[in-house]
């Protein structure tokens, strides 16, 4: 009976997280995005932050957006906290109004962040607050974004956890000017752990502005070592 209650919380849960997708996804068009994360340990203390996503506007070949994100890490608090400096580059392909045609935007951003992590029962919740430096062309930009994120792992007959779990987060992103309100990504999907050292996801993720919005299957790799 407490094993059906389980399974019954976690579907709540992820139908709760995905509410604000099923109310903008009407409007919005299908993309995919391939995205990797590494992290590697320099010592006990520091580690430095590695990633890659290419993301497209249909299932694959047509760019939208290619994202290299690297950075200097702090953990803390028995590694329950992390703090991180790091940069990105990112080339956005821009369609022109209605036309097929394309025009490249390149964007330099500086980025500081702050990760805490906590364990509710089986549960790990996430905390990221991040704050950028946005240099978008000849334009200057910043913008706070706070993630919440939920991993939760499937239960076996026998003691101790799958090795597949249920991924689910939330981020908004506002700007410093107006309008203040930059956009909101929610997501949901299913995660497997080869080993201790990397795990695949395979999801839904929908990513609103105040009036448009638009749908992607995000394929993720984590890998630590």
């Amino acid at each position: 009976m407490k094993k059906k209650l389980s399974r019954v919380n976690m579907v709540v849960l992820v139908i709760l997280l995905m509410l604000p997708v099923l109310a903008q996804s009407q409007d919005s068009n299908f993309g995919n995005w391939l995205i990797y994360i590494g992290s590697k340990k320099l010592n006990n203390k520091w580690n430095l932050h590695h990633e890659v996503q290419y993301r497209n506007y249909d299932a694959i070949g047509d760019l939208e957006q290619l994202l290299l994100r690297t950075g200097l890490g702090y953990t803390f608090n028995e590694g329950k906290n992390n703090v991180l400096l790091g940069y990105g580059y990112i080339l956005s392909e821009n369609y022109v109004g209605d036309t097929n045609n394309k025009v490249s935007v390149n964007e330099h951003r500086i980025f500081q962040q702050f990760v805490s992590k906590q364990n509710i029962g089986s549960v790990v919740l996430s905390h990221r607050y991040r704050f950028e430096q946005r240099f978008v062309e000849d334009d200057f930009k910043m913008r706070f974004r706070y993630f919440l994120a939920f991993k939760i792992p499937f239960k076996t007959k026998e003691k101790g956890n799958s090795k597949f779990y249920l991924s689910a987060y939330n981020e908004i992103f506002l700007n410093t000017k107006s309008s203040v309100f930059d956009r909101n990504r929610s997501y949901g999907g299913l995660g497997y752990t080869i080993n201790k050292n990397i795990r695949v996801e395979a999801g839904y993720m929908n990513q609103f502005f105040e009036t448009t919005g638009r749908d992607q299957f995000n394929i993720i790799t984590f890998v630590n070592f």
